[in-house]
């Protein structure tokens, strides 16, 4: 066996998690020493001259550990710096063979190690979880041809279409540098201006403020690679395709108030509701989705397929399952695996390559040098969660943090005393090959005329949400433009935005003082309701019901029902005075997870009312009222046990909305479960 075969056999052996092992360390029970291995006899002092006298520079011991905690910290990076990741697999459905020659695409069943990566772009890495923003969806895939990465958001499209504009988007995105306000928000007065005298940005920003901007978890975001690639198959023929992630639990959201109010309460939320889940073997499950179009059919369209600005409608070109990726385990460490993972757009494998998409073609050469900058060099894809599974060969050396230990006399090519190696492989052994696309014309700085509707595809998203989701689209832009200071700018933003809808723009001037927009209004009758939550999956798994709770509850009562919402994967927490036991009627007794001074109504997506004695039962009874209001007024389900009727009572007609009584109802747990599926009673008076 030849050392190529032998290296293609470990492959097939290796995953990434055995590949990782090597490089888990276990710290503890095991003595201290220096990174050298020099065993430390004193970690708490440093060497004086005499006990109360100055430090002596011999301490060597001292100087290692503090320049390394000097230099712990690495740059961040400077969009999407605030991220969680983890790993998990993906497995492919259905064969792709047909469009590409990518392995990991070829026979369906294949698994294939990952590494996912969800963020936030505006705020630093410490900024909070929940704000209203872009969020980035990564992927890595660990092949056997190498790695492969998606970059994507939590939107199908880009703010402009020309990467040029790039900086400047995200300048006026950040805080504004003569203050450096506000952290995790773009309701400033810069980036609406921004937006103001950019109109390419108008479909963009309608997804920014409408609820997919405030996801309710990571585990129910959609993702969106906004670009356009190219599948090739074995005949040299190309596709061109999106990818989308699709999650099983379905795409769902925060109210603004609560996205606002969480992010104070918990600025984790997002992170923290990761790694519960998958702790709990609840693990988020993603499926993946490729919208194809055929290179002849490129210009059939009444929008430019290569436009990063334009979505591809689902209901004309419709989504494709081919596979599912689930997260399975939580990162050992998080700075070594999410902080040090480095995605790269130009991570592609045989089969898929790239486009003119002028988005895409800009963020060829941005992401290395990016990386370079923060992981300190360019051996920075030799970090083990950077590491490709399969071997890799060349002659770049040196650099920084170089952990590979290269042992060949000879690092050029072409050459005689190596045998001409390493050497390429021929396209049809499995190299990697550019797809020959035709190229014609002058060299001009432009940007294409069919990139420049700016304001179809906005109105398509306006046309195709829901009532709630129209009148929420509104609230956000109304408290993003209230905070912009400039009345010019509140004024600009008005204008432009009454060429989507003036009813819409109408309503926000009035609502931010601004005159009321001129323009005739739009008639719009296309709608994609694909992109539409009111038509997205209902499920109960993985939901937060607040469980609150006293002495004296009915056991049998309450153990039913919690049994019930554990059945569907409803996750509980009991919530009450004090932390310690409740016991019940008959002797059951429950712990407590929260106190009411701990914890916050919305932070649950559901209520469970019990009820019960205390020894401050006026308090308690506050505390009580006070979490049903919040829940009620935010259009939550609360179940009510028969102890609990003394809080919220039924109405005449013994009905309101999204509230579930348990007396004299023997379905209670199941009536309850699909409520707190259906997350929110907009109807609620």
């Amino acid at each position: 066996m030849d050392q190529s075969s032998r290296d293609n056999k470990k492959v097939d052996e290796n995953s990434k998690q055995e590949q990782l092992e090597a490089h888990r360390i276990q710290n503890t029970g095991n003595r201290m020493t220096t990174n050298e291995g020099l065993k430390v006899a004193n970690n708490e002092s440093t060497l004086k001259a005499g006990d109360r006298g100055p430090v002596l520079m011999q301490d060597f011991h001292f100087f290692q550990k503090q320049m390394h905690f000097d230099t712990e910290r690495i740059p961040e990076r400077v969009v999407h710096a605030r991220g969680y990741g983890a790993h998990g697999e993906f497995q492919l459905y259905k064969s792709m063979k047909k469009y590409t020659i990518a392995g990991f695409l070829q026979e369906p069943g294949t698994t294939t190690p990952v590494f996912a990566r969800f963020s936030t772009v505006q705020g630093g890495k410490g900024s909070m979880d929940t704000a209203r923003d872009v969020r980035g969806f990564a992927v890595k895939f660990y092949t056997e041809e190498g790695n492969y990465d998606i970059l994507g958001l939590q939107f199908p499209i880009f703010v402009l279409f020309d990467a040029f504009k790039f900086v400047d988007s995200q300048h006026a995105l950040k805080p504004q540098p003569h203050n450096d306000m506000p952290t995790a928000s773009a309701a400033h007065d810069n980036f609406w201006d921004f937006v103001a005298n950019n109109p390419e940005s108008a479909h963009f920003i309608m997804w920014a403020m409408s609820d997919r901007a405030v996801p309710r978890s990571y585990r129910m975001m959609e993702g969106f690679a906004i670009n356009t690639f190219r599948f090739v198959n074995e005949h040299g023929k190309a596709t061109f395709v999106r990818f989308h992630w699709k999650p099983i639990l379905g795409v769902h959201s925060f109210l603004n108030e609560e996205s606002l109010m969480i992010g104070g309460l918990d600025p984790d939320y997002h992170r923290r509701d990761l790694w519960d889940a998958i702790e709990k073997g609840a693990f988020p499950e993603y499926e993946l989705g490729v919208q194809l179009i055929d290179e002849e059919d490129e210009f059939q369209f009444d929008f430019d397929v290569l436009d990063p600005t334009k979505i591809w409608p689902e209901e004309l070109i419709p989504v494709e399952i081919v596979g599912k990726m689930t997260l399975n385990k939580n990162v050992d460490n998080f700075f070594a695996e999410t902080e040090q993972v480095a995605f790269d757009v130009t991570n592609l494998l045989p089969g898929i390559t790239f486009t003119d998409d002028p988005i895409l073609q800009g963020r060829t050469f941005t992401y290395k040098i990016t990386q370079q900058h923060r992981l300190g060099g360019s051996n920075y894809p030799d970090l083990p969660i950077n590491r490709s599974i399969c071997p890799f060969h060349n002659n770049q050396r040196d650099s920084f943090s170089r952990h590979r230990i290269d042992v060949d006399q000879v690092n050029y090519i072409r050459n005689s005393l190596a045998g001409n190696t390493p050497g390429p492989t021929p396209p049809e052994e499995g190299g990697y090959f550019d797809y020959p696309d035709r190229v014609e014309g002058y060299k001009v700085k432009a940007s294409s005329e069919s990139f420049k509707d700016f304001y179809t595809h906005a109105r398509l998203f306006w046309n195709s949400m829901s009532t709630v989701e129209k009148q929420h689209i509104i609230e956000a832009f109304s408290f993003e433009l209230a905070n912009v200071k400039n009345e010019s700018v509140r004024q600009q933003v008005v204008d432009m935005f009454v060429n989507v809808d003036k009813d819409m723009a109408t309503t926000i001037a009035d609502n931010v003082g601004a005159n009321p927009p001129v323009g005739e209004h739009v008639s719009v009758t296309a709608s994609s309701p694909a992109v539409s939550q009111a038509n997205t999956p209902h499920y109960p798994n993985t939901l937060k019901v607040g469980v609150l709770i006293g002495n004296g509850f009915d056991g049998p009562e309450v153990r039913s029902a919690i049994e019930t919402l554990q059945q569907h994967g409803v996750f509980t927490e009991f919530i009450s005075e004090k932390l310690g036991y409740v016991t019940g009627t008959d002797g059951t007794k429950i712990k407590i997870d929260e106190i009411f001074v701990s914890t916050h109504n919305v932070l649950y997506d559901s209520l469970y009312v019990v009820g019960g004695r205390t020894d401050n039962q006026a308090i308690f009874d506050r505390n009580v009222s006070e979490f049903i209001d919040g829940a009620y007024s935010r259009y939550k389900p609360i179940g009510v046990a028969t102890t609990g009727q003394s809080y919220i009572h039924p109405s005449e007609d013994n009905h309101l909305a999204g509230v579930v009584f348990a007396a004299n109802n023997p379905d209670f747990g199941t009536d309850f479960v699909t409520a707190i599926a259906t997350r929110r009673f907009w109807d609620r008076r």
